[in-house]
């Protein structure tokens, strides 16, 4: 009768239908690999076949377990039934309970060990150590108590599982176990969050000294736009009623600081100068990810936001202490902003002063011919260039 209503159930022919569909789709993403665009296909059916594979094994386990429960008690039932002892669940629930304690602590150290390698190398960034000091410390305090806390709570659950010699003592209210548990996690967290908030109030300081190199980054789907000043050091303001399809940021000209601004598509910085970030986003919310200078800031548009880091590792020696030749720093967006995310990157690069002094002498105007024209700027220069070429052509 059980069976026959599962069958009957609406919730499980959706189950069955949901089945049938995934199956499908992972039959049918499948790609040839004949060419770039089935290879590029067949790699994307690839992870989302692995989803589907890992989601199917979730939905299989659960379904076994849910039948060998339903054999368990039919058999539990018959031995009754024959006037015989039934099966003892207490034990049956207290061996399961250390099972899933041994199982679980084994996945926690696989964890640790197959994908504890994929931890960020070091730094490079000043204030970087003070982060890496605060995740690790929030991490061994957290998995201290997390083993402490389920090792107690399923090997008391096979220790005192339930027994026809004892009963189970009711014991509702403790003070002094109310305490220790409530004021030692209330010390600890706010010894960690006063040190997180001088180490984040360090980080995002105000003030603007005046060897800081200024740097723009906005970010608008799918792709983030590069900034630099010109010789003044200073960036032009920026205005979003001003934007049109070449003055994409919307820079102000009316503002004197903007006409030597420079545009920019790798971001490369001087090791050992402090740089201020200065963060904008014109449709959605994006987040500006630099995961090797432990540099993460929201991009919020109407909001703009800036962070100071200085990197202390150029690119060279990090692929030399990496042994990786092709190594690059990159900029990553960290919010899922839409279908190509994953298109929003770019390539940071951490060289000498000297280095950054000839690439930033190469970097073209913000202010294009197309801008000047757009502005009516084109004009006033056309006079100059009409007397050059009457010099030129007399001499």
């Amino acid at each position: 009768m059980g069976f026959k209503k599962l069958i009957n159930s609406n919730k499980a022919l959706s189950l069955v239908a949901a089945f049938m569909l995934l199956g499908t789709n992972v039959l049918m993403a499948q790609g040839t690999g004949a060419d770039p665009k089935a290879a590029d296909s067949t790699s994307k059916a690839d992870m989302w076949l692995g989803v589907g594979y890992y989601v199917l094994l979730v939905l299989l386990a659960c379904v076994i377990v849910a039948v060998v429960g339903k054999i368990l008690k039919v058999y539990d039932l018959s031995l009754q039934m024959q006037g015989k002892k039934g099966m003892n669940w207490n034990n049956i629930i207290g061996v399961i309970c250390i099972i899933f304690l041994v199982v679980s602590l084994y996945g926690v150290y696989w964890s640790f060990t197959v994908q504890g390698n994929m931890i960020l190398p070091e730094s490079a960034s000043a204030h970087g150590g003070k982060i890496d000091f605060m995740f690790w410390t929030t991490t061994v305090i957290t998995m201290f108590v997390f083993f402490i806390t389920q090792i107690i709570l399923f090997g008391f659950l096979f220790k005192y599982r339930g027994s026809d010699k004892r009963k189970g003592y009711f014991y509702p209210h403790n003070n002094t176990i109310e305490k220790v548990w409530t004021i030692i996690p209330a010390i600890v967290l706010t010894i960690l969050v006063v040190f997180g908030f001088f180490t984040w109030r360090s980080v995002t300081n105000t003030d603007n000294l005046k060897g800081d190199i200024n740097i723009d980054i906005t970010g608008h789907q799918f792709a983030w736009e590069i900034r630099y000043p010109g010789k003044d050091g200073k960036l032009g303001q920026v205005n979003y009623q001003l934007y049109t399809p070449n003055n994409i940021l919307g820079v102000n000209f009316k503002d004197r600081n903007s006409f030597d601004d420079q545009k920019a598509d790798t971001i490369v910085l001087p090791v050992n100068r402090e740089i201020r970030i200065n963060i904008h986003a014109q449709d959605v919310i994006h987040s500006v990810y630099m995961p090797h200078f432990r540099v993460q800031m929201n991009a919020v548009p109407g909001l703009p936001t800036f962070f100071k880091f200085t990197p202390t590792i150029t690119t060279a020696d990090m692929r030399n202490r990496l042994d990786d030749p092709k190594f690059e720093y990159s900029l990553y967006c960290n919010k899922i902003c839409g279908g190509g995310h994953y298109n929003m990157q770019k390539v940071v690069r951490v060289v000498s002063e000297g280095e950054y002094e000839n690439w930033i002498a190469r970097q073209k105007p913000y202010l294009s011919d197309q801008i000047k024209k757009e502005l009516h700027l084109a004009d006033a220069v056309q006079p100059n260039k009409a007397a050059e070429n009457r010099i030129a052509l007399n001499n």
